[in-house]
């Protein structure tokens, strides 16, 4: 259903040292690095179909996050639910709500992790149990 996320980051550099080692958990390579019509410098990972962006705000702004909004990577396993979160917190990131783990209710048994990212995006680490 979705082609790509964006998000802005007031760091660039900073934001790529992250996700760099949080998407890397994931099998996500260097990102493209791409300078916009605008001058602007933005980050392209590409991994298994999906393309995740960090971008420095266009509109010159600093950038921030969605107030209820999460992003949540696929992940292959629990031990991969927390290695994202353990390497994401490794590198600036802040470990939010339960710890990683295990949890059940309507929508079946999942593997959760929640992290907020350097810039304060919050992210989820799931694999859905079978």
């Amino acid at each position: 259903m979705l082609n790509h996320v964006m998000l802005g980051s007031n760091d660039l550099e900073r934001s790529k040292r992250f996700y760099d080692a949080v998407l890397g958990v994931l099998g996500a390579g260097e990102p493209i690095r791409n300078t916009a019509a605008s001058g602007h410098e933005r980050l392209f990972y590409r991994h298994d179909g999906s393309t995740f962006c960090l971008t420095q705000p266009i509109n010159g702004e600093q950038a921030s996050v969605a107030n209820g909004g999460t992003i949540g990577f696929r992940c292959n396993s629990p031990e991969q639910v927390r290695q994202f979160h353990d390497v994401a917190v490794a590198q600036g990131g802040q470990s939010i709500e339960d710890p990683p783990g295990l949890r059940t209710g309507s929508l079946g048994p999942l593997h959760l992790a929640y992290v907020r990212d350097p810039d304060g995006h919050k992210l989820c680490a799931i694999y859905r149990a079978k």
